[in-house]
């Protein structure tokens, strides 16, 4: 009997032993699988840095055809991928940079295999999904030229790097920017180990991914557009990021 209870002991230390990294298993990965831009200490990307308007870059090919119809702040609809909360940033440099507040927003991204919504059944994107409208949404910014989405962490397809598209208005709808933003990236970026995570449906891995040192549009500015990333697989990641107007 004590052979028992003894060996039951050590099993029970065992799983305790085991506990411990489980639960934190989020925190280890925020150790190694967090990203961030060259501006990590303000944890919004390299824009907040300093005061000049961040690059503007192309809408296309797959821009949100009537973004007015589309506000919400969660933008998933039937999508599934790895949980992603966006927070982004306006501000304002003819205002020393202060927040934008009442700024519309218009973000757009890939779903977890590179397809857009509002497009398809072309040689541009083989997979018809002109009739929805998953992963596009708007929001206007608070009193901290703040906005939030929830999506799906996006995926990648051929010639581009993980990227996020932004439209920027003032309050009256006047168009002030077109923007990218741009994900760390490196063996232990959210970028590699959502990618890796066949769990949830991430397929394609890294194999013939367009880095943003040879993307066409992150090239010449990804540390202008750089987003910090923080978060872990099982838990989802957020990514956080400041983009400069001239509002």
């Amino acid at each position: 009997m004590k052979r028992k209870e003894f060996l039951r002991g050590l099993g029970l230390m065992g799983i305790s032993s085991l506990a411990i990294p489980i639960i934190n298993s989020c925190s280890k990965d925020d150790d190694s699988g967090s990203s961030t831009g060259s501006d990590s200490s303000s944890g919004s990307g390299s824009s907040s840095s300093d005061c000049s308007v961040t690059p503007s870059e192309t809408a296309g090919p797959f821009p949100t055809i009537t973004p007015s119809s589309l506000v919400k702040s969660n933008i998933t609809m039937d999508r599934t991928g790895v949980a992603f909360t966006i927070k982004i940033t306006i501000k304002n440099t003819n205002a020393s940079c202060a927040a934008l507040k009442s700024a519309i927003v218009d973000i757009w991204h890939c779903d977890k295999d590179g397809y857009y919504s509002e497009y398809g059944g072309t040689s541009m994107q083989s997979v018809n999904y002109t009739s929805v409208h998953f992963l596009r949404g708007r929001q206007t910014t608070d009193e901290n030229g703040l906005v939030t989405f929830t999506s799906i962490f996006p995926g990648w397809y051929s010639g581009r790097a993980t990227h996020i598209h932004v439209h920027i208005y003032n309050a009256g709808g006047t168009s002030l920017l077109v923007t990218q933003i741009a994900f760390p990236e490196g063996s232990n970026s959210a970028v590699a180990l959502v990618n890796a995570s066949t769990a949830n449906g991430y397929t394609k891995g890294l194999t013939g991914y367009t880095y943003n040192a040879s993307d066409n549009v992150f090239s010449d500015s990804a540390a202008k557009e750089m987003s910090t990333i923080t978060g872990c697989v099982s838990e989802g990641f957020v990514l956080t990021h400041t983009i400069n107007v001239a509002g």
